[in-house]
């Protein structure tokens, strides 16, 4: 049984800055980018179409700021920002971003942001050590699963 994919959109106005993150998402397998988009505009058609688990996307986009694509987006979809300013990370995680790459992004750097993801276990039992990811509306953590003691939920997202 392989492991489940993990959809990705690129949202960045620099087409080298595109291609050099796919170049860099190839090396792992379990990562499929299904679209990329240089504005907003474009983003957000690809979002409604594919709802990604998971959005690359940079900040200054052609006067426009990413930012703005948060609104709406699915409650699925975890958000990596890409830029070349650290002026935003405060912001960045303030709406719950899941990483905060600098560019020019290294391999180890990309590593350590997807293993932020939320973990996906097939057929293991966790341990009272593991984390697990919580979302409740816009805000989402990881919290040690020996401090949870029940849970419940109203949908299956």
């Amino acid at each position: 049984m392989s492991e489940k994919q993990t959809t990705a959109l690129i949202v960045d106005d620099e087409p080298l800055a595109r291609k050099g993150l796919c170049e860099l998402l190839a090396a792992h397998p379990e990562i499929d980018v299904i679209g990329e988009a240089a504005r907003l505009s474009e983003a957000r058609a690809l979002v409604d179409q594919t709802s990604p688990d998971l959005i690359f996307l940079d900040i200054q986009l052609y006067g426009e700021s990413g930012f703005d694509l948060l609104e709406n987006l699915p409650e699925k979809s975890a958000v990596i920002f890409v830029t070349a300013f650290d002026r935003y990370a405060v912001r960045a995680f303030e709406v719950n971003a899941l990483d905060y790459l600098l560019k020019p992004i290294t391999p180890e750097r990309l590593e350590l942001a997807l293993t932020r993801q939320a973990p996906r276990v097939d057929h293991a039992l966790l341990q009272k050590d593991d984390r697990v990811f919580l979302k409740l509306g816009r805000k989402s953590w990881f919290e040690p699963l020996e401090n949870i003691s029940a849970s419940c939920a109203d949908n299956d997202h």
